[in-house]
């Protein structure tokens, strides 16, 4: 149904007058005419009793009048509804525990106001979650970008690398190393990291199979992962097992649990997070976020921070 053809039916029949209509619309009479025409054609009855004096609703037209009036909010509710600043801003955070999603909390307890819709997209592709940007399924995400990777950013997207997530090394308080106020990766050389679940098919896997080789070190991802509760709960009891966690994520433990997270320096390895958006996207929320990120960026200098070579930019 042309919802045109049924809002000028609306015009007229509030109006009284094709013509009082038509200028109210900005159309002429006869294309009014013809508007009502087509409508009464589609809808296989007349809305409105035609006579040499003028127009009047017919029964069909005084029955249809109330149910095309709500037609007619429908439409404008729904144009409103996505009009820039209308629709919740939607962002991939990957993880709700991790530091995008921290620093997406952060610049919504800054701007109360804004309305935000926080995603995990389904799968770990980077490709897909560039697809998803592209196809307008979300306004952002936050990957890596690399010159390792095989394929280009697109032409129509943006990225911006906006948080060097620096890591700490998370024990329980058995372990030899809980009581240090700082580890370098050397110290860490003697034990075995243990990230169960860590797919090496990932960015992260990636990303920590890149970290074990440059500096010796172990990463344990043999073994199911039964979620972040468990994995606390035996560090916590533990004086073998240790884990990487990054500063910005977001982990909380029973008191009892007594967990010690220590920084790593000389150098500190960090995860480079960047956001990705399409250039045309003109929604303002999504404008004040990337404002928000550039002014808080957490991007350290090269010389005292590890990544990836090819994941330098």
């Amino acid at each position: 149904m042309d919802i045109e053809a049924v809002r000028t039916f609306v015009a007229a029949a509030e109006a009284g007058q094709f013509q009082i209509a038509a200028d109210e619309l900005g159309l002429t009479q006869q294309a009014v005419s013809k508007r009502i025409a087509a409508l009464e054609r589609s809808l296989g009855v007349s809305l409105f009793v035609r006579s040499s004096r003028g127009a009047r609703l017919s029964i069909d037209g005084q029955v249809f009048l109330p149910h095309a009036r709500e037609l007619v909010e429908v439409a404008l509710r729904a144009v409103d509804s996505v009009a820039p600043g209308n629709r919740a801003l939607r962002v991939d955070v990957l993880n709700r525990r991790t530091a995008p999603a921290t620093t997406l909390h952060a610049f919504h307890r800054r701007h109360p106001h804004v309305d935000l819709d926080v995603v995990t997209l389904p799968g770990v592709n980077t490709d897909s979650a560039l697809d998803a940007v592209l196809g307008g399924d979300v306004d952002a995400t936050f990957r890596v970008i690399s010159a390792a990777r095989s394929r280009r950013l697109p032409s129509e997207l943006r990225s911006a690398r906006v948080i060097d997530d620096r890591h700490q090394l998370l024990t329980g308080p058995q372990h030899a190393l809980a009581h240090a106020a700082s580890v370098s990766l050397s110290d860490l050389r003697k034990h075995s990291i243990w990230m169960p679940g860590v797919r090496a098919d990932t960015d992260w896997g990636a990303y920590y199979g890149e970290l074990g080789k440059a500096f010796g070190i172990r990463i344990d991802s043999i073994g199911t992962s039964f979620g972040v509760d468990v994995l606390l709960e035996e560090l916590a009891t533990s004086a073998d097992l240790c884990t990487l966690v990054g500063e910005g994520s977001r982990y909380l433990w029973p008191e009892s649990y007594d967990l010690r997270r220590i920084p790593i320096i000389d150098p500190t390895p960090v995860y480079p997070h960047s956001i990705i958006w399409r250039a045309d996207n003109a929604q303002p929320t999504l404008r004040a976020f990337l404002e928000y990120l550039r002014s808080v960026q957490k991007v350290r200098p090269s010389s005292q921070t590890w990544v990836p070579r090819a994941w330098q930019e």
